[in-house]
């Protein structure tokens, strides 16, 4: 656990200085055909300061973390604001007040030893090997990661937090009929420290004979027609949807650099169905994948509305945007390093549940797609996306038919969503990836299954 050494500089903050040490972690043991290739424990951790100045910002930061050094990296930071500030001449007005108070810490800190992540890993690739010896390969990845956070602001909140995460990815691959290699991935895992998530390797046997059975119905499957399809997603597609073509286009900062969104606020961009959040640290009564109380410029955490009825609403912002655009800080300002800036990032994003039954949904279409796994994708601020699909079906008569091959889909985000028509009344969450919007960011996203209207690739 961090000692607090940043409290006691309180007093001496003026202007807006946030005076944040942090501490990340990283353990990942990976065994491939039951090899073990890689067998990593880092910790990066040290003390930053940022001084807002006239509109202007100065940084700085430094791997040690002492009395002097904190005292440095605090006269550093406003002397490069300072600086800044004499040259820009912005002269903007304060930062919107969010008003001051404490969060503490609310989950045990702890370190798992690497054994445990070693032996559950073996545990697993046995269990793998010894039942299912037709594989290809198989690859083992078991992953953990935290961010743990001391917080002092001037004019904010002050904070100690920790998000920490825990996986095991699970990669096969078999060999089709034709020669193709065909391959599936699935994370399990969550939020919470690796011994808490994971208490026995048999709970995943379930899954894994699952995943092992898509894979041999996708060895025997066929291309997609390509077209414009009727499709429902899996309530996987729907959150990196939500997060990839929708949620970038809403952060304050990619609006003001010409994103899809900067002259739709208040304009239809969705079906009105669809209502889309970025959650802070609790949705629907139950806490989020990625709980976020106080952002890293001090500002309390809420819920941002982006979407209502298929109404565009609102953005995800920083205080400095939040003035700009005349909204409410809610708490996007997110640094994953010691050494990085806050930038506007999302939290929990995720498209809200609606009313209707999955097998519903799939009996609604004649001829299209159930659409089950992403294995990546990418969307610009146009709102354009493109993503890989590593496993789904067709739907005949209202039926679900063969597995299908890899494929892509791609349309322009608001324009897809106006097709929505159905909405499963159950939701999903998933926190396995990392955002990489020039930081990585660890970020949750989820939502319903999703029935529309999509351009689907073939072979």
């Amino acid at each position: 656990m961090l000692q607090d050494k940043i409290s006691k500089f309180k007093d001496s903050l003026h202007e807006h200085t946030e005076l944040r040490a942090q501490v990340n972690t990283r353990r990942t043991v990976t065994l491939l055909n039951g090899n073990l290739v890689s067998n990593l424990r880092s910790d990066e951790s040290g003390v930053s300061a940022r001084v807002y100045m006239g509109g202007v910002y100065g940084f700085a930061s430094s791997a040690e973390y002492t009395d002097e050094k904190i005292k440095a990296v605090l006269a550093a930071a406003e002397d490069n604001a300072r600086f800044m500030d004499v040259r820009v001449k912005k002269n903007k007005p304060a930062l919107p007040s969010v008003g001051t108070g404490k969060k503490g810490l609310l989950y045990e800190i702890k370190d798992v030893e690497q054994k445990v992540y070693i032996d559950f890993a073996k545990e697993i690739d046995a269990y793998i090997s010894g039942k299912y010896p037709n594989l290809a390969s198989r690859t083992i990845a078991v992953r953990a990661d935290s961010m743990e956070k001391l917080l002092v602001v001037s004019d904010g909140f002050d904070s100690h937090s920790v998000i920490p995460r825990s996986f095991v990815y699970i990669f096969l691959s078999a060999e089709a009929k034709d020669g193709a290699t065909v391959e599936l991935y699935k994370p399990l895992g969550g939020f919470g420290y690796f011994d808490d998530v994971f208490t026995n390797p048999d709970a995943l046997h379930g899954e894994i004979d699952t995943l092992y059975t898509e894979l041999m119905r996708k060895a025997e499957g066929v291309y997609c027609d390509a077209g414009y399809k009727d499709v429902v997603m899996h309530p996987n597609l729907a959150g990196i949807l939500a997060h990839e073509a929708v949620g970038h286009t809403v952060e304050a900062d990619l609006v003001l650099g010409g994103s899809v969104a900067a002259h739709n606020l208040g304009k239809q961009v969705a079906s009105e169905l669809v209502t889309m959040v970025d959650f802070a640290h609790t949705a629907l009564g139950e806490t989020v994948p990625l709980p976020v109380y106080v952002d890293d410029e001090g500002t309390p955490a809420e819920d941002a509305v982006l979407i209502k009825d298929g109404i565009l609403t609102g953005y995800m912002n920083n205080r400095e945007t939040a003035r700009h655009f005349g909204m409410k800080p809610q708490g996007n300002a997110r640094a994953y390093l010691f050494s990085d800036e806050p930038l506007i990032r999302m939290r929990n994003t995720a498209i809200l549940p609606g009313k209707d039954k999955l097998e519903d949904m799939i009996a609604s279409i004649e001829d299209g797609y159930y659409l089950t796994e992403t294995n990546n994708g990418q969307a610009d601020t146009t709102g354009e996306f493109m993503f890989g699909i590593s496993m789904g079906y067709e739907i005949k008569n209202g039926k679900i038919g063969r597995a299908i091959r890899d494929t892509t889909i791609s349309g322009v985000a608001f324009e897809m969503l106006k097709t929505v028509d159905m909405l499963s009344d159950d939701m999903v969450w998933t926190c396995s990836g990392m955002c990489g919007k020039k930081q990585p960011m660890p970020v949750g996203m989820g939502g319903p299954a999703v029935k529309c209207k999509i351009n689907i690739g073939g072979r």
